[in-house]
C-alpha cells in the first residue's frame, strides 16, 4: 500500500477502557475519542493494537455493556471510507464476529504484516511473545481453548463479566501483565522476539504494545522495535507519515 501524499498511518494501543471502573476510565475515553477525531483528519488507517476494552467477551447474542461512545466513533470513522484493523489484546481476546459484523472492522488474533511504502511492518499485541512469561503462556491456551470458552458463555453476563474485571484487576498472571519497569534494551522480550525474527526475515519495524511503555529500540541495522505505550498514564501513539515512524503524546 501507498500512503497517500498528506496522509499518515495511526497506530494505538492499551486503552483499558473500564478500568478500575467505568466511571474512572470516562475521562481516559474521551480523551482517546478526542484523539480519534484529531487523526481522522489526514489518517489513511489506523491501527488499534488491542487492549482497547480491560475485559470483553462476546456472548451469542450479548457484549459487554458501555464503551457506546468510542464504538460509535469507530463506527463513525470507519464508515467515512478510513480503514481501521483490530489486534486482539490478552484483555479483549474474546472477539467472535461483533467489530466485523458491526463495525465492519477486521479482527486479527495473531500479528500480522503489512507493507507501506515499501516499508515492511511486523504489527501485534505482543502478548506471549518472547522468552520467559511461561505462566501466562500456559494460562493463554486455556483461555483461547474453544472448550473453556463454551464453558465461560454458559455463566450468566452478570456473573462471567464481574468475575472477569475482578480477575483482570487482581490477577497478574490472569492479565498477563509485566514489571511496567524498563527492562533494558538487551533485555525487553519483545526485543529479543523482534531480533529472532529478523534472523528469516527483514522488517523495518516491529509494532507492538502491552508493555504499556513507549519505548524505541534498534534491533538490527535498518530495523527498529516500538512500543506504543499506553492510553493510562503516557497517552502515547504512533504515527508512519510515508517517511518515517515516531512516537508522540497526544495533550487536549
Amino acid at each position: 500500500m501507498q500512503v497517500p501524499e498528506g496522509k499518515k498511518i495511526y497506530f494505538s494501543s492499551d486503552n483499558h477502557l473500564g478500568a478500575p471502573t467505568a466511571e474512572a476510565s470516562k475521562p481516559r475515553e474521551l480523551k482517546f475519542i478526542s484523539w480519534l477525531d484529531e487523526v481522522k483528519k489526514d489518517a489513511a488507517a489506523i491501527f488499534l493494537l488491542g487492549d482497547l476494552f480491560d475485559f470483553w467477551f462476546e456472548y451469542k447474542t450479548v457484549v459487554p455493556k458501555g464503551f457506546v461512545r468510542v464504538l460509535g466513533k469507530l463506527a463513525e470513522i470507519k464508515d467515512s471510507g478510513i480503514p481501521i484493523h483490530f489486534f486482539v489484546g490478552n484483555h479483549d481476546l474474546w472477539m467472535h464476529g461483533y467489530f466485523e459484523k458491526e463495525l465492519n472492522i477486521p479482527v486479527y488474533h495473531n500479528p500480522k504484516e503489512f507493507e507501506f511504502n515499501n516499508k515492511r511492518f511486523f504489527v501485534g499485541h505482543g502478548d506471549g511473545k518472547g522468552p520467559g512469561d511461561k505462566g501466562y503462556k500456559r494460562m493463554k491456551k486455556v483461555f483461547i481453548n474453544p472448550f473453556s470458552r463454551w464453558l465461560f458463555r454458559w455463566l450468566h453476563p452478570d456473573i462471567g463479566v464481574r468475575l472477569a474485571q475482578h480477575l483482570s484487576v487482581k490477577n497478574k498472571l490472569i492479565s498477563g501483565d509485566e514489571d511496567k519497569q524498563f527492562l533494558g534494551d538487551e533485555n525487553e522480550w519483545l526485543a529479543q522476539y523482534a531480533k529472532r525474527k529478523l534472523e528469516t526475515k527483514h522488517y523495518d519495524y516491529f509494532v507492538f504494545g502491552h508493555r504499556h511503555l513507549p519505548m524505541e529500540i534498534k534491533v538490527g541495522d535498518h530495523s527498529t522495535y516500538f512500543n506504543l505505550g499506553d492510553w493510562i498514564n503516557h497517552y502515547t501513539y504512533g504515527v508512519f507519515d510515508g517517511n518515517t515512524f515516531e512516537l508522540k503524546e497526544f495533550t487536549l
